[in-house]
């Protein structure tokens, strides 16, 4: 009897839990906001300007997905949080949906009860050594001082690195990027490692960046993705289709000044029902039919978004890579929006 009763009560509390998680779209209207969480300090990603408002790629991932689900790019409340924060923070319901940038891998799918959705940045663990150290390679760093963040997986794929190649250097520990930011321009590092958009984001923020060369080499895929809870098949194809729907502006060449045009003029299937002239594609989502167009108006394609953040105009000036569009040598690749 009491096995029923506590398999009874188990099956209750997950109904409930299910009942919860499929209602993120209707709570997020309810409120009239979405709650999205961010990267604290992280230059091309997320900064806080002089007047206190949130730029960079992630914060426009926010006001574009506000924008596909209200038409509004204005509403959304931005939650800093922090690396070891992210995801309790999350699963706790503080936010609809972590777009902080966070690594897919096999255990945090698997364990955390939350999901990975589609992917809007591809990056890889590498090393920033100060420029009179003379290293070409990371081989060079033989004996060095390495600062880095505690308990990230940068933390672990150095450890793993020099140890595998049978070398020693002088690991210098940080709770907080900031720390090491600080620790670097006080000269207390001779190197630090971490991905490489964080590498040009770092170099960038120095009273110095001329100083400070980011080595080739690369050791880890880390493919970014907006993060949510487990438990809600439409709120994941929203935030999804979201991203795919950036990336296929782009190959179709729709931009935020000429969505609308390509709204009302183009002949092309895709781009009809991308931009809601059709509104089959809207419907499915439990969106307006404009909900790609209004995304798009409000913070352009993600070539656009990628130009205005980390292209060769700003401090950071990474080269998109990978990040380029499929048909440009990259790994961007929407699905046939059909």
């Amino acid at each position: 009897m009491m096995k029923r009763l506590l398999l009874a009560a188990a099956l209750a509390a997950g109904l409930s839990s299910a009942a919860q998680a499929q209602a993120t779209l209707d709570a997020v209207r309810a409120r009239g906001t979405l709650a999205c969480g961010v990267n604290a300090s992280a230059p091309g990603f997320t900064v806080l300007d002089r007047e206190g408002r949130y730029q960079g790629m992630v914060a426009d991932l926010c006001r574009g997905l506000a924008a596909a689900i209200f038409g509004s790019a204005d509403r959304v409340r931005f939650v800093p949080l922090t690396f070891a924060t992210r995801f309790t923070a999350l699963g706790a319901g503080e936010v609809d949906v972590l777009m902080l940038t966070s690594t897919h891998t096999v255990l945090r799918d698997t364990t955390l009860g939350l999901r990975f959705t589609s992917y809007y940045f591809y990056d890889g663990h590498g090393f920033m050594t100060r420029r009179s150290v003379n290293a070409t390679r990371v081989r060079d760093l033989a004996g060095a001082t390495i600062c880095l963040q505690q308990g990230t997986t940068n933390e672990q794929i150095t450890t793993e690195y020099f140890r595998a190649q049978g070398l020693s250097f002088r690991p210098v520990l940080f709770a907080e990027q900031e720390q090491v930011v600080q620790a670097l321009a006080a000269g207390r590092c001779d190197a630090t490692g971490f991905d490489a958009s964080g590498l040009a984001s770092t170099r960038s923020a120095l009273p110095n960046p001329q100083d400070w060369v980011i080595l080739d080499e690369r050791f880890s895929k880390e493919p970014y993705t907006p993060v949510i809870r487990r438990g809600d098949e439409n709120w994941h194809d929203i935030v999804r289709w979201y991203i795919h729907a950036l990336v296929q502006a782009e190959e179709s060449g729709i931009t935020a000044a000429n969505a609308e045009e390509q709204r009302r003029t183009s002949q092309d299937a895709n781009t009809r029902r991308l931009l809601g002239a059709v509104p089959e594609v809207g419907q499915s989502l439990r969106l307006d039919p404009a909900w790609a167009l209004n995304a798009v108006r409000a913070i352009g394609n993600y070539g656009e978004l990628y130009d205005r953040h980390f292209g060769p105009n700003t401090p950071i000036a990474m080269p998109r890579a990978q990040n380029n569009l499929w048909t440009n040598g990259g790994l961007l690749y929407a699905p046939p929006f059909r």
